[in-house]
């Protein structure tokens, strides 16, 4: 049996698709991401370092011979500095160690 839908139906339908879609890219934010806080500091400057702490978190993990976990960036006693956590190869059926070092930006 074949079931048969209204083209009065067919076009509401569509109307109330087209208004959603609207109405939900109204209150889109521009670019579709959500922008960082900036500092609450007048004229505190601003410095993106997460690049250079990946690569130096990469170099890190290199020398010691074991895979970057985590590297980021933070401020300590007023200069920057990246966290950068490695985690090296288990030896002996251990669990694998994990290396924390704090090396200054720049």
């Amino acid at each position: 049996m074949k079931t048969l839908i209204p083209t009065s139906l067919r076009k509401a339908a569509a109307g109330l698709a087209i208004v959603a879609l609207t109405a939900s890219q109204a209150f889109a934010l521009p670019g579709g991401i959500a922008q960082p806080a900036m500092p609450e500091a007048p004229g505190a400057p601003v410095v993106l370092a997460s690049g250079d702490c990946y690569a130096l978190g990469m170099q890190q993990a290199a020398r010691e011979g074991g895979t970057l976990a985590k590297a980021t960036p933070e401020v300590r006693d007023g200069r920057q500095v990246c966290v950068i956590v490695v985690m090296l190869p288990a030896r002996d059926g251990n669990r694998p160690v994990v290396s924390t070092t704090v090396v200054p930006l720049g």
